[in-house]
């Protein structure tokens, strides 16, 4: 297939690709995959272009395919990756920490994209920026092909907060950091704000790849941890990240699920904070006793995706006390990019491992 490209405005380096990058175009629900050849970009002064090591399958994706989930189409899916630096635009570009990128760094990016100028953006939340780009979520177009993880480059956008990564760590560890592991971070750390987690009892619903995430946090943070999750697998494997059980009320909950926010609002002992992850959401609606959450002096709070920051600090615990945890196990298969149908259908199945890998050229 192709793509009626429109040039953005503004001064952009053109970068010609020997071979061709690959990406994977999302046409529809019930429709395969279409490969797509790009024999070069346009980037833009603070643009990066990556050279992808490995991505990985997210829930979303699984969800978007299946129709769950509307997106614009055509479309890159795919927001979970590591890669490596093969160009940058003539302005250059920066990590979160202020450090200039230089070609061959190891990197991890944000999903999303901001203006950093908003009103929103200005507050400390560049994930709802006014102006909004996400990657794996935005129609290829405007700003070129190479907009999702599921290709052999991705175009990296100025806004987009990037994280430059161990090369000791393996890319099945990285790949899912920007997304569920930062996530994680970002629900543990908004918790945090309301008490300290040392001694708290912290319940976690949910034991996919963010609820296993949150439980290492926790648990390293002191917190006595508890998962809870139907699927006696995924319960012992918590056990792996820290969850062992609680003698009394959890003072924190974490809704990492999107099957259990009424047992999380109800289940939180008197003034604890129930944490909900937007990345597990659309879920069912659920009845709100807005008596008991007043009488109870209960926190209720949303976490949906992070800042920058909070994603230099999962790399951090990734890389650091992180690596006590099985983060590693967590991608049980790897396929070729050119597999990803299969390699969809295989993540949206029964007994799927937390996370399916995509290499570019195998």
């Amino acid at each position: 297939m192709g793509t009626l490209l429109i040039r953005p405005p503004g001064h952009r380096r053109d970068v010609a690709l020997r071979p061709a990058a690959t990406a994977m175009v999302w046409v529809g629900e019930g429709h395969p995959h279409e490969t797509i050849a790009v024999p070069g970009v346009a980037l833009g002064d603070g643009d990066v272009l990556v050279a992808v090591e490995m991505s990985t399958i997210c829930g979303s994706d699984v969800h978007t395919v299946q129709g769950r989930r509307s997106a614009p189409t055509p479309l890159v899916l795919g927001h979970e990756s590591v890669g490596r630096v093969i160009a940058t635009g003539d302005g250059g570009a920066h990590t979160v920490d202020g450090t200039p990128l230089r070609i061959g760094d190891r990197v991890v990016w944000s999903v999303t994209v901001s203006c950093a100028s908003c009103d929103r953006c200005l507050q400390g939340m560049p994930q709802k920026c006014r102006d909004l780009g996400k990657y794996g979520h935005d129609r290829v177009g405007a700003h070129g092909d190479l907009t999702g993880a599921f290709a052999s480059h991705v175009q990296v956008r100025e806004g987009t907060a990037i994280v430059r990564v161990p090369e000791a760590l393996p890319a099945s560890v990285l790949a899912p950091a920007s997304c569920a592991t930062a996530t994680a971070w970002a629900a543990v750390a908004r918790a945090a704000k309301d008490r300290d987690l040392d001694g708290a009892r912290v319940r976690i619903h949910g034991a996919g790849l963010v609820g296993l995430s949150a439980a290492a946090i926790a648990a390293e943070q002191g917190a006595t941890v508890e998962v809870l999750d139907p699927n006696p697998e995924r319960r012992a494997l918590a056990a792996r990240f820290g969850a062992t059980g609680l003698d009394g009320e959890p003072d924190v909950v974490i809704e990492a699920s999107g099957h259990a926010v009424g047992e999380a609002l109800s289940g939180v002992a008197v003034g604890g904070t129930v944490v909900l992850v937007g990345s597990v959401f659309p879920a069912d609606p659920v009845p709100f006793d807005a008596e008991s959450i007043v009488r109870r002096l209960v926190t209720v709070a949303g976490i949906h995706n992070y800042t920058g920051a909070e994603l230099a600090e999962a790399v951090a615990f990734l890389a650091g006390r992180g690596r006590a945890y099985p983060f590693a196990d967590a991608v049980g298969a790897v396929r070729g990019l050119f597999e990803i149908d299969a390699a969809l259908v295989e993540a949206a199945s029964p007994g799927a491992p937390l996370r399916i890998g995509l290499v570019p050229g195998q």
